[in-house]
């Protein structure tokens, strides 16, 4: 399954990935790296060649994805892949992957265009599992459309945002101010770099205290 939008953006992820991401397992020493909400696959097809010494965990919800995933990742030949597990972000950490995660044992979580379609419970989910489950100096990475300070710009994102409402009143851009960082400050995150990236959207760059 290939999703237009995966295949436009990935190439923009993977560079900021490349500045992000070892980093994190650097600072925890850890080469485990989770993405939550691995849609068809492609991103983490696209990163994890470029990171050998790092073990990939895909995850999704929609169990229905799991075939896609594997399929880019056979395509891939890649060995530091693993098998996608479920992931329900809305539910406890401790159920995450079958409870098999435990504890300050990751270097980063990847997030890419989840949090503007994911109910406040899962938002806050992904925060306190991160909270959780990365080591000192690990890295949340999130990637999507956000608001600021109250503003949605420009005005396609607002109609977007409008859009998502329309459709679920639990969706729609999240504020990085006012939403997201008090979130990760009950976690023990907190920002540490904001990228601008292509389309209207934004990396994020969360970290643990060291």
């Amino acid at each position: 399954m290939i999703a237009s939008a995966a295949e436009r953006n990935k190439q923009p992820i993977l560079q900021a990935l490349k500045q992000h991401l070892r980093p994190a397992a650097t600072a925890t020493g850890s080469s485990l790296v989770l993405e939550v909400s691995s849609g068809t696959g492609q991103h983490v097809a696209c990163a994890a060649p470029h990171f050998p010494d790092l073990t990939f965990q895909p995850s999704e919800f929609d169990e229905d994805m799991f075939d896609s995933i594997r399929t880019h990742v056979k395509a891939g030949g890649l060995t530091n892949v693993r098998e996608p597990l479920k992931v329900d972000a809305s539910a406890p950490f401790s159920q995450w992957a079958g409870g098999n995660l435990k504890a300050g044992c990751l270097a980063a979580i990847i997030n890419i265009n989840m949090i503007h379609i994911s109910s406040n419970k899962a938002v806050e989910g992904l925060f306190t599992a991160a909270g959780a489950l990365l080591g000192p100096g690990g890295r949340l990475l999130t990637y999507g459309p956000y608001a600021n300070d109250g503003l949605i710009t420009p005005e396609s994102n607002v109609q977007f945002d409008r859009t998502l409402r329309s459709r679920n009143p639990e969706w729609g851009l999240r504020d990085i101010s006012r939403d997201l960082a008090p979130l990760a400050a009950r976690s023990g995150l907190s920002l540490a770099h904001t990228e601008d990236m292509p389309a209207n959207n934004k990396f994020l760059v969360w970290q643990k205290a060291a």
